[in-house]
């Protein structure tokens, strides 16, 4: 079985996977404190839950944008699970070719993101990830990452707006049913879900416009549900769209060490 990991700013997002099939998955707190044995012990917790168990863990993939988590859960990996985790980064085979200025700035969970959405769905294609940041990644008709836009996150943006606001209070995040409130609670719920809405709506309209042609749009992450539910602008949403990526990547490049194997094999065999 692989074990895939999305250690995010906000979120930490787990799955295994029996060949193609997504077996278990798990959602858990970013804590930069906690130690590679503490973490070690959830994880053992959860696979027990899911009738599983380290042992049965026989490669690893990791995306990080987190570096001290990403220490961690190499950590991890290499000392309870008694494996080498591929971590994701523009020097693996991406599958995917990352046509920006700098390859090295794109993220692995960016990266899963695009590999996933043009396996999967096809491209050209946007993918909308809500997460601490509010992501849309570009893949081209001929399946590259070409660019994205970035926008704060919801909740990002909403604990910004509480940290500065002294007589604004903590809200549900629920549409309200109409745009105009007539109350505060209605009112920051309304600017919220409606005000991202319109940023979804509008980033994705000037994207396709310069893309040309139309586009999937593909939508991800934590909150992804209470937007894509007040717009017609994301067509799909999947969940475990970068855990797929992941496993995609892993397949990918460990296909790709077993032919470098084979020719070395070979050639020190002609030798």
């Amino acid at each position: 079985m692989l074990l895939a990991t999305d250690v995010g700013n906000t979120e930490i997002k787990l799955g295994v996977f029996a060949d193609e099939r997504l077996g278990a998955s798990w959602r858990w707190s970013s804590d930069r404190t906690k130690t590679a044995d503490e973490y070690a012990a959830l994880l053992a917790w959860a696979l027990e839950r899911d009738d599983l168990s380290l042992s049965a863990i026989e490669s690893a993939v990791l995306c990080s944008v987190v570096p001290g988590l990403t220490r961690t859960f190499q950590e991890l990996i290499r000392h309870f699970l008694r494996r080498e985790p591929l971590v994701v980064s523009a020097e693996i085979d991406t599958v995917v070719s990352l046509r920006v200025d700098n390859p090295q700035e794109v993220g692995g969970d960016r990266i899963a993101n695009a590999v996933a959405a043009s396996a999967l769905y096809g491209a050209p294609a946007i993918v909308v990830d809500f997460g601490t940041a509010t992501n849309f990644d570009v893949i081209s008709a001929d399946g590259a990452l070409v660019g994205a836009s970035f926008a704060p996150g919801l909740l990002t943006a909403v604990d910004g707006m509480l940290a500065r606001a002294a007589r604004l209070q903590r809200f549900d995040l629920v549409a309200p049913p109409k745009a105009i409130g007539t109350n505060t609670i209605a009112c920051l719920q309304s600017g919220t879900i409606y005000g991202y809405v319109g940023l979804v709506e509008g980033l994705v309209r000037r994207i396709k416009n310069e893309l040309g042609m139309d586009a999937q749009v593909i939508g991800t992450g934590g909150l992804v549900d209470l937007i894509a539910a007040e717009t017609g602008a994301i067509q799909l949403v999947d969940r475990d769209l970068t855990l797929k990526g992941l496993r995609l990547l892993a397949e990918r490049n460990q296909a790709s060490e077993g032919r470098r194997h084979a020719t070395r094999t070979r050639l020190t065999g002609e030798r």
